[in-house]
């Protein structure tokens, strides 16, 4: 049947509720019970049990299901627990609740209250003494609603995904489990949450496109922060020494099955740390939220045992170009013959490039997705670290730390640059690479290096991405699995 005809088949309905004088979408009732708590306490109880119960009970929810014989029907409602059965019946029913009953659709909001009883096949069931509709819905749910897999309908339509599939609604309260974990981890760690500006006058702490706005009252332009970072190590240097923030980051950029403009972050900076401190604390984290989740540290991630158990494999850039991509140690040391090494793994890279620029591009190429189990990738080039602590062993690389599961960078770390001679110096190289046409290079912030000028302790900081870290403990393929609203192309209603 077209969409129009059923569209017209409730609009009938709706008519005939609002001459019988029926309130359509009323607000004066409430429901005593969830489904959850109904099924935890009687789940197991025989029907001699139920019999005796002088207590009533009352849900509200969806109508899902509804199976009638005659003068009688059973029925499915689905709260935000889960479901529970409803038997209605006309010589229970007042003939008012009745007629009502008879016009409902799937897809309605309905309150019923009731005893509980047994049916035939043993299904727990509230038998209907009162039955009210809540919210009429106009339209009907997609042909085959309850497996929806349209994956265009389950993002553009989140609600209509929610509504149809309960896994999709177990790994969002698994994700706000998630967040709350982290939360209670920081907390515990003497961490302090706070709050850092989203709109910025200049886009810093990560190398990425901003997305750029434009505030009238001001007749100033502001960038979408693509990190909090440069404001965290403000806190640091005001004595705020163990800060986090969970919140978005915005960044111009393309969108994948791990990619999105929109994502959230969790950045924490602790004084008195390095960034070896951190790979343990990072560890912790991990641990502490697998033991909740899966009562353990092994767990499938797509077909593949991913194992959390400390201490996780630790191996520098150069090491896994070497042992991984089996590049030659002089190749690691010459441009040209790096520019060479690259071009036949087909890496995206320019013969101006450094070789910072050209090594990365390698190990992204190569090396980073066959990083399965938890590993810390450490000693990243200075060109492509402009944050970063310079490591005492050798000043082209910096004391950070890339955390990889499964092929996808997890978290990134370093001790940080609280010199601010060399911070500037940095900034200005930044600003040449700029110029010089690379739209995600660092712009010059005055105030930062003024706030370094006054003593920033040595300190070391961590981001990590929320969302990834929910597709890894959710065993979801895509990072718009795991955002309620991801960002789509504008479609045309």
């Amino acid at each position: 049947m077209e969409d129009n005809e059923l569209l017209n088949i409730r609009r009938e309905k709706i008519a005939d509720l609002k001459s019988a004088g029926i309130d359509l979408y009323p607000n004066d009732v409430k429901p005593q019970n969830t489904t959850e708590e109904i099924l935890a306490k009687f789940g197991t109880s025989d029907g001699s049990v139920l019999a005796v119960l002088q207590e009533t009970f009352s849900v509200a929810g969806r109508l899902m299901a509804v199976r009638n014989f005659g003068k009688a029907a059973f029925i499915k409602i689905q709260d935000y627990k889960g479901q529970i059965q409803g038997y209605v019946a006309k010589n229970i029913l007042s003939d008012d609740d009745y007629f009502v009953f008879k016009k409902l659709d799937i897809g309605d909001i309905v309150y019923i209250s009731g005893k509980l009883f047994r049916t035939k096949t043993d299904e727990l069931t509230i038998e209907a003494k009162k039955l009210t509709l809540l919210s009429k819905s106009i339209r009907p749910l997609p042909e085959k609603w309850h497996g929806l897999t349209d994956i265009e309908t389950r993002y553009r339509q989140r609600y209509l995904d929610l509504i149809a599939n309960p896994k999709v609604k177990e790994i969002f309260q698994r994700r706000s489990r998630i967040i709350k974990l982290i939360r209670q981890f920081m907390d515990e760690h003497d961490f302090l949450e706070v709050e850092t500006p989203m709109m910025q006058p200049r886009a810093g702490g990560a190398a990425a496109r901003p997305f750029k706005t434009h505030h009238n009252a001001l007749d100033t332009d502001f960038y979408l922060r693509i990190a909090p970072e440069l404001y965290l190590k403000r806190l640091v240097t005001g004595g705020l020494e163990r800060v986090y923030e969970i919140n978005r980051n915005f960044r111009n950029e393309g969108i994948s099955t791990f990619h999105n403009p929109e994502f959230t972050m969790l950045e924490f900076y602790q004084s008195y740390s390095t960034y070896q401190d951190l790979m343990s604390l990072t560890e912790d984290l991990f641990v502490f939220l697998a033991k909740d989740i899966f009562g353990g540290l092994k767990f499938n991630y797509q077909n593949t045992e991913i194992d959390l158990t400390p201490p996780w494999r630790r191996i520098s850039v150069k090491e896994a170009l070497v042992q991984i991509a089996d590049m030659k140690a002089d190749v690691l040391e010459d441009q040209s013959k790096a520019l060479a090494f690259a071009r036949k793994a087909a890496c995206d890279v320019k013969q101006t490039d450094n070789l910072g620029k050209i090594l990365m591009a390698i190990f992204d190429e190569v090396v980073e997705k066959k990083l399965i189990q938890p590993t810390f990738v450490t000693h990243y080039p200075v060109v492509i670290s402009p944050l970063s602590r310079r490591s005492k062993n050798d000043p082209d690389l910096t004391d950070r730390f890339e955390l990889y599961i499964y092929g996808r960078e997890i978290a990134n770390a370093f001790s940080e640059l609280n010199d601010p001679v060399d911070q500037k110096e940095r900034f200005v190289q930044q600003l040449k690479e700029k110029e010089a046409g690379d739209e995600e290079a660092h712009e010059m912030d005055e105030d930062y290096i003024r706030a370094l000028e006054y003593a920033m302790p040595p300190t070391a900081g961590e981001g990590i991405g929320i969302d990834r870290l929910v597709m890894l403990f959710t065993d979801s393929a895509s990072i718009r699995d795991v955002i309620l609203f991801p960002l789509l192309r504008t479609k045309q209603d």
